[in-house]
């Protein structure tokens, strides 16, 4: 059984998980609810994804448990709330001490001792640490080949994004080193060659599948895409093609990554194998404008824990296995390695675990096992704790607080300028009638909403006696000393650091 998986500006993702057969996961950058064809919108130009839609489950209630890349990622791979892990607050950087701690286990080392073929490509965003301490082949992955970060955390602006020579827009980090292409543990070219890289990563995809087909090795790729983060990208084949321009050109490169891969399972005869999952890392950073995404119908987007930052599209694709259709169950990140340990066969660790089996769901259109989703924010600490509870249709807000990354819409509670604001009796929501979190439901004289509210407070308390917050790794620091560099011994950093 293949699992294609794709995730979240948003960055996506794709896993493939093949069950003596194989499973590819693809997850997407920064990508808003609103931001595909098959979700809506009338410019993006998605053929690839549309199929998927059409021929597989579509998700409308599918979350990421944190509004930014590293943490979503660690519970995606790992099942349990980031805070479990320490993977807070905020991101991993170049020079970052911390990463996603050795004794997690990820969904590659669940799969491992089933003798499975493992591959990650793309963006890690994981950490990176000392001689490569924390990368894909340090947690449970054969294979790599990506950029271990985001690809705007590092200079770009004399970087050529579009063919012929059309610069990266507006402003990466400076003063680290250039962003590195990472082959396993050694640097491949620094800085990377964005007009090439998403042929590379297609390349390494397909090869892998076919490699492992023709040992009839069952297999697990996951593929967490830079696109769409800014600043977008795309080579030749991509660049104006799409009506959307350049956010959209990043997002038809990346569908047409979908379409190679798609195309070698069904050459290489295991595509009704074959499990195909998308998804997103978190909601669209609108502060970047037409070049940050969209959240559909929901309220503001990346940083924050309303919907837009944390709700995002979700599909999954396996022809004769599952059916056609959509789906209103809740669902979530943390479910992917219950569901695929349970396709496996494979043991799970011995940990708390935050995701549910999601098999009966996807193959026989039952219900979700999962009643609740909690909402961190970026900067989750004990004395607050969840800032809201979705249970049922219904979601609490206890907390607010607005974004820099949802900076620009007109909405005023998006922005960073909406500071922390506690909500006492707490704002509830119906989402199935508002989804976009603006009509608050009265309490007065409303008995069954305070039934509700009642039963969330529960919820709230029972979860957090069970949630042990790790040591947090991101607030170990940073040391300059530990940005990759392809020329270690070289002089004066990091501006030498080039290969």
């Amino acid at each position: 059984n293949v699992l294609s998986f794709f995730r979240g500006t948003t960055n996506a993702a794709l896993i493939l998980f093949w069950k003596s057969l194989p499973c590819l996961y693809r997850v997407r950058d920064d990508l808003g609810f609103g931001d595909l064809g098959c979700y809506g919108h009338p410019s993006s130009l998605t053929p690839n994804l549309d199929r998927l839609a059409e021929g597989g489950l579509r998700f409308t209630d599918f979350y990421c448990t944190s509004p930014v890349c590293s943490p979503s990622r660690a519970s995606l791979l790992t099942g349990r709330y980031q805070t479990r892990s320490g993977i807070f607050p905020g991101v991993f950087y170049p020079g970052s001490i911390g990463g996603l701690p050795l004794n997690e286990t990820t969904i590659a080392e669940v799969l491992k001792p089933l003798g499975y073929a493992t591959a990650a490509v793309g963006k890690w965003h994981l950490g990176y640490g000392a001689n490569g301490t924390f990368l894909p082949t340090q947690q449970g992955f054969d294979q790599y080949l990506g950029i271990p970060y985001s690809h705007d955390q590092g200079p770009c602006q004399n970087l050529t994004c579009f063919p012929p020579d059309v610069k990266c827009f507006g402003l990466c980090d400076v003063g680290v080193v250039t962003v590195p292409l990472v082959h396993n543990d050694k640097i491949k070219q620094q800085p990377v060659n964005f007009l090439d890289l998403e042929k590379s990563y297609s390349d390494f995809a397909t090869n892998f599948i076919i490699t492992s087909v023709k040992k009839n090795q069952p297999f697990f790729l996951y593929y967490p895409s830079h696109h769409t983060h800014y600043p977008q990208y795309a080579g030749t084949r991509a660049a104006g093609h799409s009506l959307r321009g350049p956010f959209g050109d990043a997002l038809f490169e990346f569908d047409s990554t979908i379409g190679n891969l798609m195309a070698t399972l069904e050459k290489m005869g295991v595509i009704n194998n074959t499990l195909v999952f998308f998804t997103a890392d978190n909601g669209p950073e609108l502060m970047r404008m037409s070049r940050g995404g969209n959240s559909g119908p929901l309220r503001c987007g990346k940083g924050t824990t309303y919907d837009g930052g944390m709700r995002e599209p979700a599909i999954a694709f396996w022809p004769g296995v599952i059916r056609p259709g959509l789906t209103h169950e809740m669902a979530s990140t943390l479910d992917i390695l219950p569901t695929i340990a349970s396709l496996a066969g494979a043991k799970l660790p011995p940990v708390i675990l935050d995701g549910f089996d999601m098999t009966d769901l996807l193959f026989h259109k039952g219900k979700s096992k999962r009643e609740a989703m909690m909402f961190y924010p970026i900067d989750p600490n004990e004395k607050y704790g969840l800032f809201a509870v979705r249970l049922g249709k219904y979601k609490a807000h206890f907390y607010t607080r607005g974004a820099t990354h949802s900076a620009t819409t007109p909405d005023k509670d998006c922005s960073d300028f909406a500071v922390l604001k506690v909500h006492d009796p707490p704002l509830i929501f119906d989402l199935e009638a508002d989804p976009s979190e603006h009509y608050p439901l009265p309490l007065d004289e409303r008995p069954d909403i305070q039934a509700v509210l009642l039963q969330i407070k529960k919820v709230k308390v029972q979860f957090e006696a069970t949630m042990v917050f790790g040591e947090s790794q991101i607030s170990k620091g940073e040391n300059p000393d530990l940005e990759p560099c392809c020329s270690p011994e070289c002089s004066p950093k990091p501006t030498c650091c080039h290969c």
